[in-house]
């Protein structure tokens, strides 16, 4: 089966052919900075020749979607009842879908969730403190997001184990310009650090994380900032961005090497989240047996997963510096006599989507 998979993320969008569980090097198609270039989309279409299915990664699946699903009018309007949710994913991931649909009429189209992975995470993991009546009148749950990064992590983690996988307690670190942790327990995930939104949890790129909401109504109530501004400040303007004047990790940890005290703190705040969520998912799983760096940042950025490391000591966590420095995906960075495994592991959404697809074709 010829599947071509449509990946529209906060900050780039990529489309790949894979053919069987083969990437078609000579058809992808990778635009950074997430630019929605229609008549680039068009050309990739056209020089991909026929393809049997079309996977689209889809951000949020609030209640409806608790698996991949084959998009119809009717699912279409569910998914943009969503957009307030996920506003710098659901709406690039329908445009993505309504230009591919276009451009491919007679092409199943399926959705593959972010959401979907974590439909297993436990109550007392998902709920809120909050009025029952709020609860029931409202989907007021943390969702979970980054679930097609994460599920690979689960599928692939064992494959680069030499011993026994059952009971395997993985925490996986999706790191981009959107981050989460996952804590990953038999290959299902039972905690993670996006809720609701994919707005909670670690500082990103331009997005705060994990604010006091007390601090968010003393600015609407005492500064008369409307919901609005703040919505557009703690999405856009916060995060890396709000705290070094750059969303560019790379970039921060060369200013921070040339001295910049901004610099400095945006690392230490960042680092200081990543640790505090790697433990709190450990605690969700009663233990450790092997961390994962994925995604952007947590690809290609060493002095993050060393220092992110360095104070995980007391959890079982050795990364080896000359390991990590020359690591390339997929690769063990730890020492080996580490009683927890670390490794750093390719973001394959791809391959998670071709998957998912396949699962609902005839």
């Amino acid at each position: 089966m010829r599947i071509l998979v449509v990946n529209a993320g906060s900050s780039s969008l990529k489309l790949a052919v894979l053919d069987g569980r083969n990437l078609d090097e000579a058809t992808t198609l990778h635009v950074e900075g997430g630019r929605f270039d229609t008549d680039a989309i068009a050309e990739f279409v056209d020089a991909a020749r026929s393809v049997d299915a079309v996977g689209h990664r889809i951000v949020h699946g609030g209640t409806h979607f608790s698996g991949p699903t084959l998009v119809d009018s009717r699912v279409r309007r569910q998914l943009e009842a969503l957009i307030d949710l996920a506003p710098l994913h659901q709406p690039k991931s329908l445009a993505a879908l309504d230009a591919v649909s276009h451009l491919l009429p007679d092409v199943p189209a399926v959705g593959c969730f972010d959401t979907a992975f974590h439909v297993t995470i436990s109550p007392a993991a998902a709920t809120y403190a909050l009025p029952a009546e709020w609860r029931q009148r409202w989907p007021l749950r943390r969702f979970g997001f980054h679930g097609l990064s994460h599920a690979y992590v689960a599928r692939r983690t064992p494959d680069l184990l030499d011993g026994p996988t059952e009971g395997l307690r993985i925490v996986s670190c999706h790191l981009g310009a959107g981050a989460s942790v996952t804590a990953i327990a038999d290959g299902r995930s039972v905690d993670t650090t996006m809720g609701f939104t994919p707005l909670e949890g670690l500082v990103m790129a331009t997005r705060s994380g994990s604010v006091d909401p007390g601090l968010v109504l003393w600015l609407e109530e005492h500064a008369g900032m409307p919901a609005a501004e703040l919505a557009a400040t703690l999405e856009h303007r916060s995060g890396l961005l709000g705290l070094a004047g750059t969303g560019d990790l790379k970039s921060i940890l060369d200013a921070e090497a040339a001295g910049d005290q901004d610099a400095a703190l945006a690392v230490e705040v960042y680092l200081h989240r990543l640790r505090a969520a790697i433990a709190s998912m450990t605690a969700s799983m009663n233990g450790l047996d092997v961390l994962v760096f994925t995604g952007g940042v947590g690809q290609h950025a060493g002095p993050i997963r060393e220092r992110a490391a360095a104070r995980l000591r007391f959890l079982g966590v050795d990364v080896d510096p000359e390991r990590n420095h020359a690591a390339e995906p997929d690769s063990d960075i730890g020492r080996p006599d580490a009683p927890v495994r670390a490794f750093v592991i390719q973001a394959r959404e791809d391959l998670q989507i071709a998957a998912e697809v396949e699962q609902v074709m005839p």
